[in-house]
């Protein structure tokens, strides 16, 4: 027998945020320890969506992290435009960030572009960067 769900879309609910408090990671040591939550939370979230190569690893979903690795051997008049995007779509799939602004870009050596920007999130603004072999 299939149990009967009648009348349950019908009933009221309420969407809830849940709580920003995440593991504090050091990036440097590669020690985790302690609590944080706000715009921290979310810089880490950045941090750690735009070192993670999308459709790599089995545990993310494909939405998760960025595409980088086919750029590699490409001009940049094709990478900077597609970094931009690309950087845009992967940090906006955080629903946390509204916005990604102010792209800048540098070549501080061959076959490495340097990139700024500013990501705004529902906790402030903040300034962001990422280096990507080409």
């Amino acid at each position: 027998m299939i149990p009967s769900t009648e009348g349950f879309l019908d009933q009221d609910f309420e969407i809830e945020e849940q709580a920003n408090k995440t593991y504090r990671m050091d990036p440097n040591t590669g020690s985790i320890g302690g609590t944080i939550d706000g715009l921290e939370a979310i810089k880490q979230a950045a941090f750690k969506i735009l070192n993670t190569e999308r459709y790599q690893y089995v545990i993310y979903s494909w939405g998760y992290g960025i595409e980088t690795l086919d750029l590699y051997g490409e001009p940049i008049s094709y990478v900077c435009p597609e970094l931009e995007r690309r950087i845009t779509e992967a940090l906006t799939w955080d629903s946390r960030i509204t916005e990604v602004t102010d792209f800048e870009f540098d070549l501080p050596k061959k076959g490495v572009v340097h990139v700024k920007f500013t990501i705004y999130t529902i906790y402030g603004e903040e300034q962001m960067e990422k280096e990507v072999a080409i």
